[in-house]
């Protein structure tokens, strides 16, 4: 059976969680196990969404959006390029 991924929103709240806890005074290496992750997946969280608010992270959302749909054009209209090229030259 596959794990099932966390959305970054858990993702987020789950590294408030721990700063949580270490506030309440536990280790990090115990709230870590509290949230259920391993250490290294943790460290990968925090350097991919540590800091972020809820605002932030939608805001990444949408311009990873914006950014995959602005490529998609981008290889689209080059596809096009070489098509019209080619058909000008007369090797179709």
């Amino acid at each position: 059976m596959a794990n099932k991924r966390p959305k970054p929103e858990e993702i987020v709240s789950k590294l408030r969680q721990v700063e949580i806890l270490m506030g309440q005074g536990m280790s990090r290496l115990d709230a870590i196990r509290q949230i259920g992750v391993v250490e290294q997946t943790y460290y990968r969280w925090k350097k991919k969404y540590g800091g972020m608010g809820t605002d932030q992270l939608k805001e990444l959302k949408r311009l990873q959006k914006e950014n995959e749909r602005l490529r998609k054009a981008v290889s689209d209209l080059t596809l096009d390029k070489l098509i019209l090229t080619e058909a000008a030259k007369g090797n179709y």
